[in-house]
């Protein structure tokens, strides 16, 4: 929830920068289990010396966890408040609202949203108060807490499943925040959901009680740990984004902003209407922080057909310029889309997950520290530092970093090729292997990518 503006003579929002800790836990066989949100939980509780706190040590800078819509969680919670027919998996979206706490103005949200989502061929299901325990929190971030509700909406039949699914909530949550700016939405989709807020990191697993409920599952969970500097910690600003989360700062910050702000007279899509674009920008909330702009420029670009690993390719792109050992083709791609992107620079490391691929990767500065495992048991742990989860040595098969100059080369396509034989996933990050972006067969250049087969969910 946004709190109003202040002047305050030494403190400036457009030099907000933070420096956090990072973790995932994911299953390369894309088997949803609470195991994997267990153990996200797990990996954020080490990262304490990676989190910032008041003067006090009760109120976090921010703790949030990413993963997929907990389906069974959500099919129960849904019967709670009278929801008695959810639908299958992915028929359904999710939104997580930061409400005010005041009555009227949250009364005047909710029918807000629900009136768009109406006009939208939406049909609204229902609202539903998120069980919290506030006794958890200190003093600050109880004062700041705002509401928090989720809720839910059907997938009309015309629309398909996924990100076509996705782009619809899209537009309904840009034209619902361009109404309300008393209220923040942490998320708004029909594949992934996050819990965040200013937390210390044990508090993320006590304020949110069904996180351990045995029916929270998911095949991802991305957590963060948010060490603030030169900024103002909020509930909002808790990390994970919708898309991403980031440990470092985006130092070219301002001028991205503003070539993103330049081009918005001459946006066209053919997948969104010339009416809907009017509802989405600005496509950036200058009012956000560094992450959340990238965020809201990597989202904008996924919603308008490009896969967001070529998103992430796009806005943070290799060191290729001089790089002679590059291929030609992957050298001709960077250099086509810089005459479109201008370079997000951080030092940065990033984690990305739209519910059906996850992937992480540093820029070309290579500054902040990202390292992971894969277990025999096909699980990958990620995080800003090792030992974060208690691992018997004799169980992991391969480990490394992410670097900044071989981002292509962290897997080898043979294991890859071998996990695809036996399960529903697969790595694969080497140079040699490509994804299609727009008819072409591009060199991924992402750190890590791991694509699911979602039919058997």
């Amino acid at each position: 929830m946004r709190q109003p503006e202040q002047n305050y003579p030494l403190y400036c929002p457009t030099m907000e920068h933070d420096s956090c800790g990072i973790g995932a836990v994911i299953s390369i066989r894309g088997e949803q289990s609470h195991r994997t949100v267990d153990d996200a939980l797990k990996i954020v509780e080490k990262l304490q010396h990676r989190a910032g706190k008041d003067a006090c040590g009760e109120t976090g800078d921010g703790v949030g966890l990413m993963m997929q819509i907990p389906h069974r969680l959500m099919v129960k919670a849904a019967r709670e408040i009278g929801i008695d027919d959810l639908g299958a998996a992915r028929s359904y979206g999710v939104g997580m609202f930061f409400l005010p706490q005041e009555t009227l103005k949250r009364l005047q949200a909710k029918k807000m949203l629900e009136i768009i989502v109406g006009r939208h061929g939406v049909e609204f299901l229902g609202w539903r108060e998120v069980p919290v325990c506030p006794e958890v929190l200190g003093q600050t971030a109880r004062e700041a807490q705002p509401y928090i509700m989720q809720c839910f909406v059907r997938r009309p039949d015309e629309v398909a499943e996924g990100l076509d699914f996705d782009r619809l909530l899209y537009i309904i949550r840009r034209e619902f925040e361009q109404s309300d700016i008393g209220t923040y939405i942490a998320s708004f989709s029909s594949r992934t959901i996050v819990y965040k807020g200013m937390f210390l990191v044990h508090q993320l697993r006590a304020f949110y009680p069904e996180l351990q409920d045995p029916d929270c599952e998911s095949a991802m969970a991305m957590v963060h740990s948010r060490f603030s500097t030169n900024t103002n910690p909020s509930w909002e600003r808790a990390h994970p984004n919708r898309y991403i989360m980031h440990n470092g700062e985006i130092n070219t910050i301002r001028g991205n902003v503003d070539r993103m702000l330049a081009r918005e007279e001459t946006m066209h899509s053919p997948l969104i209407s010339d009416e809907d674009m009017d509802r989405i920008l600005p496509v950036v909330d200058q009012k956000g922080s560094d992450s959340a702009m990238l965020d809201n420029t990597l989202e904008f670009l996924m919603m308008n057909g490009i896969e967001l690993p070529q998103a992430v390719m796009m806005t943070i792109p290799e060191p290729w310029a001089n790089n002679r050992k590059m291929s030609q083709e992957k050298r001709d791609f960077y250099q086509y889309y810089a005459t479109m992107m201008e370079a997000w620079d951080g030092p940065a490391a990033i984690v990305f997950c739209d519910g059906d691929s996850v992937g992480a990767v540093l820029d070309r500065n290579g500054l902040r520290p990202c390292r992971w495992y894969q277990t025999r048991d096909d699980y990958l742990i990620l995080s800003s530092e090792v030992g974060v989860l208690e691992l018997d040595p004799a169980d992991i098969v391969k480990k490394s970093r992410l670097q900044p100059e071989k981002l292509a080369e962290l897997y080898d396509v043979g294991t890859a090729d071998d996990i695809a034989e036996h399960c529903t996933g697969g790595i694969a990050a080497d140079e040699n292997h490509s994804f299609s972006i727009s008819g072409m067969g591009v060199p991924r250049g992402i750190g890590i990518f791991i694509p699911w087969n979602t039919d058997s969910w």
